[in-house]
């Protein structure tokens, strides 16, 4: 029998002391469970990704000097971890092998992916040679991420008697992505008559947050033990071939899933930023209603300020639900009506237009004053203002340049406005009380910029849009294939052009949290200057 331990833990890119801090105290908490093997994720040492902080060579030093610290506390135990190798003039992606308090093997990465958000073709070379080790009986291999979901890696293991097969992986979350893995893993398990041993970060980076959900799939397929996702844990398994292990369903729900991976998201990116508060504009409406939820949820009530700035054209009802949600919630909130400053602006700008009323100009002029009262409370006191809009909103433009798109972090930028909806559910159903008013939830959603204005005056409606929105930027359909599933030509121009025109105002918003398959961004790469049609 051999006792693996999978060290299911959140780094911090180039923090390398307290990445290697936790590496040693992990190893430490194995030894004291007497595990044989301690295994963490791919590039622990450094953190992932940890990007153009690879071109610096005392970056790379520095990683392999706190690798020679680590393996000093590896006597009595096998430790697997991720880091960067250096061989004469290339750096690798690599796993160390460390046993008995001396580094005595290196496996690097063969399969660099170089795709999606992953560009790690620019930084390392790719390693050539499968690593083999044998420990108690057992016979094993090292592999990292992506090598597992290339055939060519899986034909090659397929042909060696092993009894189990370690991952290591930095492998980033989206809807769908974990049961993608389990399928992944049963297929590599199954292939090799292999266990497999899958460790994944947890954490936020920027706009990317990894899930964990380390698990063991048995020889057969099956998923036989699991951590928790989106929190650190340490899995203790105990491998005994002639035992048969009953599997373990890992619970995916759409609305759970997005929640939790926004949650982590959002507290890794205001925490290892140095941030203390945040502050949003809570407008009655759903998005800031689930921002404002799910801030005090992740980072403590007292951590998260309100700020409600009604216009002429605020209705009552909104006006109400804004302050009730900061009510329910706990957080403290200040009202500021904009009015004033509107008139002001008016009075100066409308002579120099030689028009008597703003139009688009008033509407737009809205969403800036807004923008600039919570900009400027985030000078005056640190707070990192959360920007509330949400991917149909972006996809399609329906946001104001330095108005309502301004923020440091955008947390709804990749959810659809369709499961911004079940989130709102689910949050009510998670508190056991309406803390989002069923009001919020009903009414049809409007920026209130002018008298009884809607969404579906500039957009079509949520349900109908948003598919189409999922099937061009993430499936890259075209306006033919898009004909093909039934929407009607004319409305599919007109999203495709909203679409297309906006990439310069997506360029100049804030970042936010990956969730979808292909979130703007790092993940889809438009040129702004762009003539090809549809």
């Amino acid at each position: 029998m051999l006792k693996v331990a999978l060290a299911q833990i959140n780094t911090c890119v180039g923090d390398i002391k307290y990445n290697a801090d936790k590496i040693i105290s992990n190893i430490n908490k194995a030894k004291s469970v007497n595990a044989d093997i301690v295994i963490f994720p791919e590039l622990s040492l450094t953190g992932y990704p940890p990007e153009d902080l690879l071109l610096k060579p005392h970056f790379i030093e520095e990683n392999l000097r706190y690798l020679k610290i680590i393996e000093k506390e590896t006597k009595g135990i096998i430790a697997l971890l991720g880091f960067v190798d250096k061989l004469k003039e290339k750096i690798y992606n690599s796993c160390a092998f460390l046993k008995d308090g001396a580094l005595k093997d290196v496996y690097r990465k063969i399969y660099l992916p170089n795709y999606g958000v992953f560009d790690e073709k620019r930084y390392f070379s790719p390693g050539d040679l499968l690593s083999f080790y044998s420990f108690k009986g057992y016979k094993f291999c090292v592999s990292i991420c992506e090598d597992v979901w290339r055939e060519g890696f899986v034909r090659s293991l397929s042909r060696k008697k092993l009894d189990f097969i370690v991952n290591i992986s930095a492998s980033p979350f989206h809807l769908g992505k974990i049961s993608a893995r389990e399928k992944i893993l049963a297929n590599l398990a199954r292939r090799t008559n292999a266990f497999v041993f899958y460790t994944d970060l947890i954490g936020g980076q920027d706009e990317l947050v990894f899930d964990g959900t380390s698990m063991v799939v048995s020889s057969s397929g099956k998923t036989v033990s699991a951590a928790k996702r989106f929190e650190e844990d340490f899995l203790l398994f105990e491998l005994n071939h002639k035992k048969d292990y009953p599997a373990k369903k890992i619970e995916v729900k759409e609305e759970e899933e997005a929640y939790s991976a926004l949650k982590l998201g959002l507290y890794d990116y205001v925490k290892k930023n140095g941030f203390k508060k945040v502050i949003i504009g809570v407008s009655g409406g759903i998005d800031s209603a689930v921002v404002a939820a799910m801030a005090a949820s992740s980072l403590g009530k007292e951590n998260v300020c309100g700020l409600i700035m009604p216009s002429r054209y605020t209705s009552k009802g909104t006006f109400s639900d804004a302050k009730k949600i900061c009510e329910n919630l706990g957080i403290a909130y200040n009202v500021v009506s904009i009015d004033e400053i509107l008139n002001t602006y008016l009075k100066i700008l409308l002579p120099l237009f030689k028009r008597k009323d703003g139009t688009k100009t008033e509407e737009n002029l809205q969403a800036r004053i807004r923008g600039s009262l919570l900009m400027a409370y985030s000078n005056e006191f640190g707070y990192l203002v959360l920007n509330t809009g949400n991917k149909s909103e972006v996809s399609c433009g329906y946001c104001t340049l330095y108005g309502d798109m301004v923020g440091g972090f955008g947390l709804l930028k990749d959810v659809p406005k369709t499961l911004v909806y079940k989130i709102s559910r689910y949050i009510n159903r998670l508190y056991k009380k309406e803390i989002i008013p069923v009001s919020t939830i009903r009414r049809p959603p409007s920026a209130e910029l002018k008298p009884n204005q809607k969404d579906t005056d500039t957009l079509p409606p949520y349900p109908t849009l948003d598919p189409i929105i999922k099937l061009y930027v993430e499936d890259d359909f075209s306006l033919e294939k898009l004909v093909k599933k039934g929407f009607n030509r004319k409305l599919i121009r007109k999203v495709i052009g909203m679409i297309d025109s906006s990439e310069y105002k997506r360029r100049q918003g804030p970042i936010g949290i990956k969730i979808t398959p292909r979130a703007f961004g790092r993940d889809r790469r438009m040129p702004i200057t762009n003539k090809f049609n549809y």
